[in-house]
């Protein structure tokens, strides 16, 4: 998607004390990362091994409306491309909703 994600925004790399070893992000630092990008979002990030670098997120954001699932994938994963290429993030699971999606869904619960 052209001109995503928003300048500024793109996940930062860590590195340790110059060894080139690259830190894993965080459970937080992917929250704060999505909930800059995504404004008036709502972020839930889990660990799903406890290693710290297999996640699963589920995001409900005004910004997925009027885009197929396959866009807002696309959108999460340009915010977070440099942690995914990095191998900051080794495996990244994704539940994405409009806030509209999200409503129904819970309310069918």
């Amino acid at each position: 998607m052209r001109g995503w994600p928003p300048f500024g925004f793109e996940s930062k790399l860590a590195v340790r004390g110059g060894c080139g070893k690259i830190d894993p992000m965080t459970q937080d630092e992917i929250k704060s990362t999505l909930e800059m990008a995504l404004p008036d979002s709502t972020v839930r990030v889990d660990d799903l091994t406890g290693g710290g670098d297999h996640f699963q997120v589920w995001i409900i954001a005004p910004a997925f409306a009027g885009k197929t699932l396959v866009e807002q994938h696309q959108m999460v994963y340009g915010v977070l491309k440099h942690a995914l290429g990095s191998e900051q993030i080794h495996a990244l699971a994704l539940k994405t909703y409009t806030p509209e999606q999200w409503e129904r869904m819970a309310a069918k619960s």
